[in-house]
């Protein structure tokens, strides 16, 4: 059986992972760095980002202290300031190494970063490129990881379970998709770099792939996590009943001044804050879920109509196409829209240079939890904190890596090869159930007694799924719906636990919904 050793794992190909990859790459040219992805290396959240990097470009208008003070608002007093502070003032150095390995942004008429305004925040300081940033920073960095030739990139390798001993971790089992044989990977440094959770619940913006995996690993290791109770909906998924996917109408368009209105033609958001359609994301969610349920309706609505088209097209083309093959035309009609599981604000706890609680294992973006977003994430902070969090990493490795490390001699645990095998309908029913699980008792407004059945019967699966590993030889669709399944049950265990609401954080009989004057709604 094939044994694989490296310097430095990365798990995961999104901005998080290819960003530390390059960086240690270059500055370490003569060790190995091995990046690790179950799919295409091209498929993470990163691809799927409509809206930008919020960074304080403008030195006129904007500063350090405005943003800093948004996503403090946001955060709903549980952003760790320091690290809040940190983010944000390394934020223009980090997009301009971007830039420089050929990241393409949108400029204005004067030829400077055309800068635009999103929920939450007090300024136009989202830079973006049209309305697929994401698929922008996905291709450029791709391309200048492929130019490293200390870069390896596996895909179609699942990372099923870290390998550790005596709370260090040195590296992963993997399932080789393609030939369908287990393998370790030894690492000196471990790198999760897996995305968020999205296929946990039903209706998400999120990749396919995005099945908790690197958390899961994680908590099967023992790792500290925390805030998995703070889940992020946005509130404007576009609503298209029987579609395959979920397609996302970015913040930005509410940001380029669309309203939000009820199928009657009323402009609800001013009824509960202040900032009415720019309200942060967990408000506008809450407001929408909160007339839903008042009127029996399936969705509110995105009124374009008295915008400039030509413009709209310019900034959106990717949702003005996408809305026409939906049968809407942004001009004259109003575009359907429902809150959608968008992020997760917590996961594998790290410190300030992205270092778990277990030796030599680093997480970044999504699946880690660094402080920065508190209870509810800012929008467009996410693309900001991996690129931050990926120049920790390799600034505290390129400071203290002095390749004395060995690696582990005793052999990893590997996956039985059992003749029966778990039938793909089998896990497809089970992920069905539990999407629908967590999408009515997990969602954007909870209930003590639905939490608490709900982890009873997660516990349950939990326990049936272990025996079923025993008997069975199990696939990569059984591995993700076990790791989805890992992850549910901190989202329903620390909900239960949290008495307060806070941010993207609701749950009934705690606080009400009231209309906030002074900017902080419900």
């Amino acid at each position: 059986m094939m044994k694989i050793e490296t310097d430095y794992l990365i798990l995961g190909s999104g901005i998080a992972g290819l960003t530390v990859a390059i960086k240690l790459a270059l500055k370490f040219p003569d060790r190995k760095v091995l990046i690790v992805t179950k799919s295409n290396e091209d498929e993470s959240n990163t691809k799927y980002a409509q809206g930008g990097i919020a960074v304080v470009m403008d030195g006129v208008s904007d500063d350090f202290e405005k943003h800093i003070h948004d996503t403090l608002v946001c955060g709903d007093g549980l952003c760790n300031r320091a690290v809040v502070e940190m983010v944000v003032k390394e934020g223009p150095k980090r997009l301009t190494e971007l830039i420089e390995w050929g990241t393409q942004f949108d400029l204005n008429e004067t030829g400077n970063l055309d800068l635009a305004k999103e929920g939450g925040h007090s300024n136009s300081r989202v830079v973006h490129y049209k309305d697929q940033t994401g698929r922008e920073i996905e291709r450029a960095i791709l391309a200048k990881a492929h130019q490293q030739p200390n870069v390896e990139i596996l895909d179609f390798h699942f990372a099923t379970d870290l390998i550790t001993d005596q709370n260090t971790c040195y590296g992963v089992s993997v399932l080789d998709e393609k030939a369908n044989e287990m393998m370790p990977i030894f690492s000196r440094f471990t790198i999760l770099a897996t995305g968020g959770i999205g296929q946990v619940y039903q209706q998400t913006t999120n990749s396919k792939i995005a099945t908790g995996d690197g958390i899961a690993m994680a908590i099967r290791a023992k790792a500290k996590i925390s805030d998995m109770e703070f889940i992020q909906f946005h509130p404007t998924a576009l609503y298209a009943p029987g579609s395959a996917s979920t397609f996302l109408i970015s913040e930005a368009v509410r940001g380029f001044g669309a309203y939000l209105k009820t199928k009657k033609g009323h402009r609800f958001m001013l009824d509960y804050d202040v900032r009415g359609e720019l309200a942060s994301r967990d408000i506008v969610s809450r407001s929408i879920e909160t007339e839903l349920k008042k009127s029996g309706d399936d969705c509110v609505y995105l009124d374009c109509t008295h915008l400039d088209q030509i413009e709209f097209q310019k900034h959106f083309p990717t949702i003005y196409q996408n809305c026409l093959l939906e049968g809407v035309d942004v001009a004259t009609a109003w575009i359907p829209v429902i809150p959608t599981q968008h992020y997760l604000c917590g996961g594998v706890e790290v410190d300030w240079n992205g270092l778990t609680s277990i030796n030599r294992l680093f997480a970044c973006g999504e699946c880690s939890r660094t402080g920065l977003h508190g209870a509810n994430r800012l929008a467009s902070n996410s693309l900001l904190e991996a690129l931050v969090y990926a120049h920790q990493i390799y600034t505290y490795l390129g400071e203290t890596d002095s390749e004395n490390t060995t690696y582990l001699s005793k052999n990893p645990l590997y996956l039985n090869q059992k003749a029966k095998t778990i039938s793909s309908e089998w896990v497809s029913k089970h992920r069905e159930e539990l999407q629908n699980l967590m999408q009515h008792n997990a969602g954007i407004v909870r209930h003590d007694i639905d939490l608490k059945n709900t982890l009873k019967l997660l516990q349950l699966r939990k326990n049936e799924y272990r025996e079923m590993e025993r008997e069975y030889a199990v696939t990569k669709d059984f591995l993700e719906l076990k790791n989805s399944l890992e992850v549910s049950i901190p989202i329903v265990a620390f909900s239960l636990k949290r008495h307060e609401n806070k941010g993207s954080f609701y749950k009934e009989g705690q606080t009400k919904m009231t209309a906030n004057p002074n900017g902080r709604g419900l």
